[in-house]
């Protein structure tokens, strides 16, 4: 058996014990029990490969063949998919784990914004932990609390904002932080380092909508899912094949250049999930993808880190159980 130790959103810990040969899922199927929670597609298990690489668990693979020392590694339970309107997540618990998220991002300087925005989300924040504003217990939680990497010089607009906020339940309070940091230009962003054709510094990502290029955190290139022909990998090359119609207007292939084979790959399969994930009618069957083919110039199916259901199946859902909820007159 293996002893697996998973961090959770709100920095606890716990070992979950699963069968030696198990698949990645079976780990990641037990945290959501471990929480209870239904809309568990957003999500996955996040680690640090012996390469040094953050890379997800795959759901179908076993274990043993992607993590070499199991009992070793600290699993971290994350937020993988951010739906553009995060509005549409169905359950109080799912929006829940979301705020962590955008509060773990905010505290660890990866979610860049302006100090109006930060000081505006972090007042949601303390009026979903601390309830209404009192400004002797705000001033002693935000002296002994980190929630920005500036935060000295921003108590004063927290509070002023935390003030703004009275009457609002933590349910509210999450709703509303997450209708801002919908708005953020760098919300859902995963930056990931690499060099265009000449060498320039850029930074590549995947979001709902496709892939962008960035430069620091300046977008200087999107593209959609619509204008892409195909994704593939060649070594530590990443390459976007564009439709005939786009590459009129440049070049037909886009090269990248990433660290290392490991983080290419890693970077090409996250574009994999999010394609299957936010596109796709229904969770992919094992199928070749014109779009998705082609890494180390060899055809591929989908990889097993595609599972689950989609985007598109969990709205319905909701929908389909909104609808049975409510009263209907004959």
């Amino acid at each position: 058996m293996l002893h697996l130790k998973v961090q959770f959103l709100d920095d606890s810990q716990k070992i979950f014990v699963v069968d030696q040969k198990s698949c990645g899922k079976g780990l990641f199927n037990l945290t959501c029990s471990h929480l209870n929670l239904a809309e568990k597609e957003y999500f996955g298990l996040e680690f640090c490969s012996q390469a040094g690489n953050h890379v997800w668990l795959e759901p179908l693979k076993p274990i043993t063949k992607q993590v070499k020392n199991p009992k070793e590694v600290l699993f971290k339970f994350m937020v993988k998919f951010f739906p553009v309107d995060p509005g549409h997540l169905r359950e109080e618990l799912t929006r829940y784990l979301f705020t962590l998220q955008i509060k773990k991002d905010l505290a660890l300087g990866q979610l860049p914004c302006s100090d109006k925005s930060a000081a505006l989300l972090v007042s949601h924040l303390l009026q979903s932990e601390l309830g209404d504003f009192h400004e002797e217990t705000d001033q002693q939680h935000l002296a002994t609390h980190r929630y920005l990497p500036n935060q000295e010089y921003l108590d004063n607009k927290i509070m002023h904002y935390h003030r703004r906020h009275s009457g609002k339940t933590p349910a509210e309070s999450d709703v509303q932080l997450l209708d801002v940091a919908r708005k953020l230009e760098m919300y859902g962003i995963r930056p990931h380092p690499a060099s265009d054709g000449e060498g320039t510094q850029i930074n590549l990502a995947v979001t709902h909508m496709g892939v962008l290029v960035l430069r620091g955190n300046t977008k200087i290139n999107t593209f959609n899912w619509s204008k892409i022909r195909k994704l593939s990998f060649k070594r530590k090359h990443f390459l976007i094949k564009l439709h005939a119609n786009v590459s009129a207007l440049c070049k037909d292939t886009l090269e990248f250049t990433m660290a290392s084979r490991d983080t290419c790959k890693a970077f090409w399969k996250t574009c994999v999930e999010y394609h299957a994930f936010f596109r796709l009618s229904e969770e992919p069957k094992s199928k070749p993808k014109a779009l998705l083919a082609g890494a180390d110039g060899a055809a591929h199916t989908f990889p097993p880190c595609c599972s689950g259901r989609t985007q598109r199946q969990l709205l319905e859902h909701g929908r389909k159980a909104k609808m049975k909820s409510l009263p209907f007159e004959r």
